[in-house]
């Protein structure tokens, strides 16, 4: 059953995603309202998507400058790649647990009001030379 899963963990280490990227767990905005700005810088060199993400009305474009902002950081620190070489290869928004509430109603009822959390994903990547 478990033939060769030495050779396999150590092909699916060497082939890891070595980009750099950002996560944003637990954030208290629904998905969808963060797709919409997600939709917007995607594939944006970083100096564009962080313009803007700064000049749009929006909630989440606050949060996503942070996960963007950490991205870029973890692409100096950790991986020597420069912010003017970085562009957002990927970005998505994962919906996170729900938080049930009950809104109380006419003749005993109750209504159920679902406050929607989010795990957002910045991936980028430097431009190919």
């Amino acid at each position: 059953m478990a033939t060769r899963m030495r050779e396999k963990t150590k092909a699916l280490h060497e082939n890891a995603d070595k980009r750099p990227r950002a996560i944003a767990k637990y954030i208290r905005i629904s998905p969808d309202k963060v797709r919409i700005v997600l939709d917007i810088i995607r594939g944006k060199s970083y100096q564009d998507a962080v313009a803007i993400l700064k000049n749009t009305p929006k909630a989440a474009s606050e949060v996503l400058i942070k996960v963007l902002n950490s991205a870029a950081a973890n692409a100096e620190n950790n991986l020597n790649m420069s912010k003017n070489d970085l562009f957002v290869a990927e970005c998505f928004a994962d919906q996170g647990p729900i938080l049930k509430r009950v809104q109380p109603r006419a003749q005993g009822r109750a209504f159920r009001i679902n406050k929607r959390t989010s795990h957002i994903t910045v991936i980028l990547d430097a431009f190919a030379k």
